[in-house]
């Protein structure tokens, strides 16, 4: 899968060149979970899809967890601009 530049993920960027900080691996996989469950619509007993698609959520959570924990304000800029609920 080819890594497309969203606004999101260039919104979150620490400096130009930043691939790998906490902010922007949640948005990459915020983008590949959305994906995934648009495939699901369709594809409804794709199960072994469907397990990725949980350890992807809950790899996001984990990131998210770290953010809470160490910078807050950054955690809230991430939920704010990626539409996401706590």
């Amino acid at each position: 899968m080819a890594t497309t530049e969203t606004k999101e993920i260039k919104a979150l960027r620490l400096h130009d060149k930043d691939t790998g900080s906490a902010d922007v691996q949640v948005a990459l996989l915020t983008q590949r979970i959305n994906e995934l469950t648009e495939h699901f619509k369709a594809h409804p007993k794709d199960h072994a899809s469907r397990r990725g698609l949980l350890m992807m959520v809950a790899r996001r959570r984990s990131l998210l967890d770290y953010l809470a924990r160490t910078e807050d304000d950054r955690y809230k800029g991430v939920l704010a601009k990626l539409n996401l609920r706590k």
